[in-house]
């Protein structure tokens, strides 16, 4: 595996990196940052956790330094939460260097962010549908733009960005480098990807739709009656320890699994798309700094969120998708970490459970807990 070093990065990215404490590049990162450091459209496929962020971060950042300040990249992603994560990412990175980035998402007032765009920034990192209210009101323009990034761009087609993606690449440059990362590729990602990047090159890790191997994965048959029963049996026996996430189906189902977990004696916080910006970050903050072990999110939670050392991930629900079960246990398992993927399944879910068992390849253990099976 090559170093940083001979990556070609700049010296004082290389500052930054040893700062972090990372040894060496990862699979992702040794295969992407030279393509995009010669100016590649690259589109990028790994499993979760395995450092995409920083693929696509840090050779950009080397193309910025000392150039003009105005802006010259935009990082789209699907989430606030997601979008606040690559602005601290790249703030890590570009320690030192003097370059900027402005987080662009909604949830908020607009007055910070249209001063920081007016005040000129080198990188936006925004989430598709303000920034395109940002276009409308002619607070950003693309003249000086390089570089495009989709991150996680699939999630962003399923929560239907597709228009404003499309009506605001259609004001940026042809000659742009577009880069393209995500965990899975399906089909309409790929034609995405065909309508805005030239010539990509394809750098993929590991196999699609697939799940970290450090990651042990079981079923537990339960009425569905009985699922926050098992839930808080389980987070005091088997996933006792650590930080767990539970992931449901509904917002509604999401607090009402909190309120149950706490009248159990068991804390925990709720972070959906109803809970305002300053609550979703309150709760994350808090569960990131383990001043509360359980977090209960919707699949709002599911996508490109780094938070270490989460030992467990909890299916409540079933997810209906098949791959959006591969990125909720992204969120375990990470940088060659172990983590368990737990899954609560009625009896309506089983035939779910079997699909997603087909993409990932692999059979998953059911356990029968005492008192909880489908016969009590």
């Amino acid at each position: 595996m090559p170093t940083f070093a001979a990556l070609g990065l700049a010296p004082p990215l290389l500052s930054a990196i040893d700062a972090l404490g990372y040894a060496e590049p990862t699979p992702i990162q040794a295969q992407a940052i030279p393509l995009i450091l010669k100016g590649r459209d690259v589109m990028g496929l790994a499993q979760t956790g395995t450092g995409k962020t920083a693929a696509f971060t840090l050779p950009i950042l080397h193309r910025l330094l000392g150039g003009p300040r105005r802006t010259r990249v935009v990082i789209l992603s699907p989430t606030r939460e997601l979008c606040l994560q690559i602005e601290g990412n790249v703030r890590q990175y570009a320690a030192g260097s003097g370059l900027e980035v402005a987080p662009i998402y909604g949830g908020v007032g607009y007055e910070a962010q249209e001063a920081a765009l007016a005040g000129g920034v080198d990188i936006v990192a925004a989430t598709p549908g303000r920034l395109m209210d940002h276009l409308e009101k002619q607070h950003v323009v693309f003249d000086d733009l390089e570089v495009l990034v989709l991150d996680e761009a699939d999630r962003m087609l399923d929560m239907g960005f597709a228009p404003q993606i499309q009506a605001i690449v259609g004001q940026m440059p042809s000659w742009r480098q577009t880069l393209l990362f995500s965990a899975t590729m399906p089909p309409e990602v790929e034609v995405l990807a065909r309508k805005y990047l030239r010539k990509p090159v394809v750098v993929q890790v590991g196999r699609r739709s697939s799940a970290a191997s450090t990651v042990r994965h079981v079923v537990y048959p339960v009425p569905r009656p009985r699922k926050t029963a098992l839930l808080a049996e389980l987070l005091r026996t088997e996933a006792a320890e650590g930080p767990v996430l539970v992931f449901t189906r509904t917002k509604a189902g999401a607090d009402r699994v909190v309120r149950d977990l706490e009248d159990a004696g068991i804390p925990a916080h709720a972070m959906h798309a109803d809970k305002g910006q300053a609550q979703r970050e309150q709760a994350l903050a808090d569960f990131k700094d383990g001043r509360v072990r359980v977090l209960v999110a919707t699949d709002i939670a599911q996508r490109g969120l780094d938070i270490s050392g989460i030992t467990h991930v909890v299916n409540y629900d079933v997810p209906q998708q098949a791959e959006d079960y591969v990125h909720r246990i992204g969120r375990t398992g990470r940088a060659a970490t172990s983590g368990d993927a737990i899954t609560l399944m009625c009896a309506d879910e089983i035939g779910t459970v079997r699909l997603i068992e087909r993409v990932l390849g692999q059979e998953i253990p059911r356990v029968s807990k005492a008192g909880f099976d489908f016969g009590t």
